[in-house]
């Protein structure tokens, strides 16, 4: 009698639980609302008072550092977020109470008023709080500890996320740069209704996932709820924040493309193509394109590479993304001389810039999410996530301190510091790489195609 035990099937799609395409979808839309408002929003602030598309007329200064506070504050939420769901109501709940309250910030936002405006993006800002730290450890708690398919999986999700993303910068940043801004604000609602609506329709493929764990029925899961942490955790936690600084620099750096370089590309880049100027919002579509493009592609790379046995630890992936990213920059210094010396400057630049941001996030932001589901303490696990995006927050206030900066120092120095800064902060944490690996006591030492061997172990039970 073979003492096996089957471990509880999910239903799965290309290689994947089904639950995993679910929360594709819902964090999809949720990203066509959020990036869809953040592609017109600085626009919006900026724009002239008159005019059939009026805007709120703000200097570029003060419109940067609402910006910078707005982004910061969107991820710090995911702290108060995280918690509610370890200490109350698991991620599942928590998920569709975001849901509720994005809808209902963007919905408002598309009301001409001030006091809707600063509604809106307070709600936008407790959704997104409740809803993005938790449809993220969701993801991680789809697989089990040890499956070389998670930091996949995770890949996956992130091209959901900019699918949303591209979608959302061509449609709505149309909508609202030609039809109206609230126009605009308005279509990001109507995009986090319809994730909404599917994250509810798809709830049976996550009846395992996402339950708070104050109420499990497995009495290991409630006694890792009660008792302090052990040194192995501890010692992990400590590289998690170690490894958030990475994420604050890179954030930093990587959300000029919201504001400078969004304004860059309306004030300083030649859009002419073929008789026709491109909207300045549609080049944040750039990143979210390249993602869909070449994101399984990086993937797969670091997946080969880890099962050929040479270095693809989560660790070294960041250091290497927050490089190249950083090396991005150089070509935006690149256009900042082209435009001092001759007053325009050409959209290859951006374009280029782009791309290096978008191979650089796709080796740190998804592999990051994987990080923390692999190393945070199970009663910790939403607090965590909480607190990565947290750390994302403070890179987009970062972000906003240094465009603000640029009006002084102007767009050549910021561009070059951030791409020298970048480069030398990861070189240096990379010559402590194998000191901190050592404080995850081997949590991806063992990873493998735990998928393959589980079907040798259904075959096992069922003789």
């Amino acid at each position: 009698m073979s003492t096996t035990v089957k471990p509880i099937h999910q239903k799965e799609l290309f290689g994947h639980p089904v639950g995993l395409y679910v929360l594709f979808f819902t964090e999809m839309w949720e990203r066509f609302s959020y990036y869809g408002m953040r592609a017109i929003l600085v626009l919006y602030l900026v724009g002239a008072t008159q005019g059939d598309n009026a805007g709120l007329g703000w200097t570029n200064g003060e419109a940067l550092a609402l910006y910078g506070w707005y982004t910061m504050l969107v991820y710090v939420a995911s702290i108060p977020g995280g918690w509610i769901a370890d200490k109350f109501l698991g991620q599942k709940k928590s998920v569709l109470y975001g849901g509720i309250l994005l809808v209902a910030g963007h919905s408002i936002l598309a009301i001409e008023q001030m006091w809707a405006f600063y509604t809106g993006l307070g709600l936008i800002i407790a959704g997104v709080g409740m809803l993005k730290p938790n449809i993220s450890t969701m993801v991680g708690g789809l697989y089990k500890q040890g499956d070389i398919r998670r930091d996949k999986g995770f890949t996956i999700f992130y091209i959901g996320i900019n699918v949303g993303a591209f979608l959302s910068s061509l449609i709505v940043g149309y909508v609202g740069e030609v039809h109206g801004w609230h126009y605009g604000f308005g279509l990001a609602g109507i995009g986090m209704a319809l994730g909404l609506l599917q994250y509810l329709m798809g709830q049976k493929y996550l009846k395992h996932v996402g339950n708070f764990s104050g109420n499990s029925e497995n009495e290991e899961e409630k006694e890792a709820m009660k008792r302090p942490l052990t040194k192995v955790e501890k010692d992990r936690v400590v590289v998690l924040f170690i490894s958030f600084l990475l994420v604050i620099v890179f954030w930093g750096a990587f959300e000029q493309a919201g504001g400078l370089m969004n304004i860059y590309a309306m004030d300083n880049t030649n859009r002419m193509l073929m008789g026709w100027e491109i909207p300045a919002s549609w080049f944040q579509s750039l990143n979210a394109m390249f993602i869909i493009f070449l994101g399984t592609t990086v993937a797969v790379y670091w997946a080969r590479r880890k099962l050929k046995g040479k270095i693809a630890t989560s660790l070294f992936k960041m250091i290497i993304g927050l490089i190249i990213m950083g090396t991005g920059f150089f070509f935006m210094s690149a256009a900042s001389s082209q435009f001092e010396s001759s007053g325009s400057s050409a959209m290859y630049w951006l374009v280029l810039a782009y791309l290096f941001h978008t191979i650089g996030e796709l080796c740190i932001s998804p592999v990051a999410l994987s990080y923390i589901t692999k190393l945070a303490p199970l009663k910790y696990a939403s607090l965590m996530m909480g607190v990565y995006f947290a750390m994302t927050g403070f890179g987009n206030k970062l972000a906003g301190l240094l465009g603000e900066a640029s009006e002084n120092l102007g767009e050549f120095t910021i561009f070059t510091g951030i791409a020298v800064f970048c480069v030398v902060f990861g070189i240096l944490v990379m010559v402590f790489r194998k000191k901190l690996e050592t404080l995850t006591h081997g949590a991806e030492d063992q990873e493998r195609d735990l998928k393959h061997e589980e079907a040798e172990g259904f075959e096992l039970a069922d003789n």
